[in-house]
């Protein structure tokens, strides 16, 4: 959380930084690197097994010795798996049942990559069912195993399509259909109904006689061929095809609803655990005091004749006491880094000694505050005068103009009693005859 804090202002940032931070500490980030990698090669492993069982099913209803087919057994074993596999599909569309999308082909591809990611030993697991729990929440897990699934199936009845096709236009087979117990009429309305959709498209039917004969002619044969084309292509290929751009255009539509829901208890309890962590922030300024009404201080009678040299808030690396301040016997040297503790020792030892003139010697470069001027106005009430030594301000060009700032913000603060110099000798003028 802090490394999420130090990288990003937003919210909502800081919490996707935070989750793959803890993704690379437990090798989630490693395993989906390698999903990635192999997800590719298991789809087309997937398809290749896939289209080589087109081709088997293609060859078996055209590869027989006799080249005698069947034309509804053919269609029958062509299509039967499809429509199947389309009904269980549609099913896991509508009712919420997880097993008819566990069958389709996207499910098989999404385990069998996070199988081969994940080894042994991988969280394959905790990565899948992630997965779909993402997927079934913005109402996208059918759709994406669809999409998968439907396009391996487009490209297989492509196959067997383009296999069909083939062998029926350079060899001669003899297609027929055969019965033992149904009625002959049975296969003529049949024939009819299963027609009517191919028959939209420019496929031809056979008409009654050309069911009813035993062995028709080569114009038979070739309306028989070209109607048993047309059912695989309408009832196979083109349902396909068609839910293939569904589905793609549904996840196009849906896949913003990937993104979190960042009104979830979880997140609203890591924004608290952010806002925790997070600096505090002065949410109302500090008026201050009324800028022109200098503090008062004590009166000459109540005074000692003693010097006070205060470092306050110098650089670590300042060297103290600083070079050319030559120390009287009725001088104290403190330094103090700016604390409160420190502060109110100082103003205790102050109130004490009450000493006639306070040095307070202050780093050039430094930008005062409203700490400064609360430290500064205590300090005027315990001692007859302060003066302010700004030191390095000669030592870099871009420091010249720091004396003028801080003499400004004196004016402007009410503090006029404060002089502020960068030489030391300007600041020591005149305290040697009153010590």
């Amino acid at each position: 959380m802090r490394i999420a804090t130090s990288r990003t202002p937003d919210e909502h940032a800081r919490i996707t930084v935070r989750a793959l931070q803890l993704g690379e500490r437990i090798g989630l980030q490693s395993e989906l690197a390698r999903a990635r990698q192999w997800g590719p090669w298991v789809l087309l492993g997937l398809v290749a097994l896939v289209v080589v069982a087109g081709l088997g099913l293609a060859g078996n209803v055209v590869g027989g010795g006799e080249r005698h087919i069947n034309v509804i057994v053919a269609l029958v074993s062509l299509l039967g798996i499809h429509l199947l596999a389309l009904l269980l599909w549609l099913a896991g569309l509508w009712l919420p049942l997880g097993s008819f999308n566990i069958s389709s082909l996207g499910w098989i591809w999404l385990s069998l990559t996070a199988r081969v990611a994940g080894g042994k030993r991988g969280q394959a697991p905790v990565l899948l069912r992630a997965a779909t729990e993402l997927l079934t929440r913005a109402k996208l897990l059918p759709w994406a195993f669809g999409l998968v699934s439907h396009g391996i199936w487009s490209l297989s009845f492509a196959v067997v399509v383009a296999a069909l096709l083939f062998a029926l236009a350079f060899r001669s087979y003899t297609l027929s259909w055969e019965t033992t117990i149904l009625d002959p009429d049975f296969f003529v309305r049949a024939v009819q109904v299963l027609g009517w959709a191919p028959a939209q498209f420019g496929f031809p039917v056979p008409d009654a006689d050309i069911v009813r004969s035993a062995a028709p002619g080569a114009a038979g044969q070739r309306t028989w061929a070209l109607w048993l084309t047309g059912c695989i292509v309408v009832y196979g290929l083109l349902p396909r095809l068609a839910l293939v751009l569904l589905s793609a255009v549904v996840w196009l539509r849906r896949r913003a609803a990937l993104q979190p829901d960042w009104s979830a208890p979880y997140y609203r309890k890591l924004k608290a655990r952010f806002a925790a962590l997070a600096p505090p922030a002065i949410v109302d300024a500090d008026p201050g005091r009324t800028p022109g009404i200098p503090p008062g201080g004590l009166a000459p009678s109540q005074l000692r004749d003693t010097l006070f040299v205060v470092g306050f808030e110098l650089p670590s690396d300042a060297p103290w006491p600083p070079e050319g301040l030559h120390a009287e016997p009725a001088t104290e040297i403190q330094r103090i880094d700016g604390s409160a503790p420190a502060r109110r020792a100082l103003l205790g030892r102050l109130a004490e000694a009450r000493p006639r003139t306070v040095l307070l010697v202050c780093h050039a470069a430094s930008s005062p505050d409203r700490g400064t001027e609360r430290f500064l106005r205590d300090l005027l009430a315990h001692c007859g005068e302060c003066r302010l030594w700004l030191t390095d301000a000669a030592k870099d060009a871009a420091d010249g103009d720091a004396s003028q700032r801080w003499i400004d913000w004196l004016q402007g603060t009410g503090l006029p009693r404060v002089a502020a110099t960068h030489r030391l000798e300007e600041a020591m003028q005149g305290i040697s005859a009153t010590i």
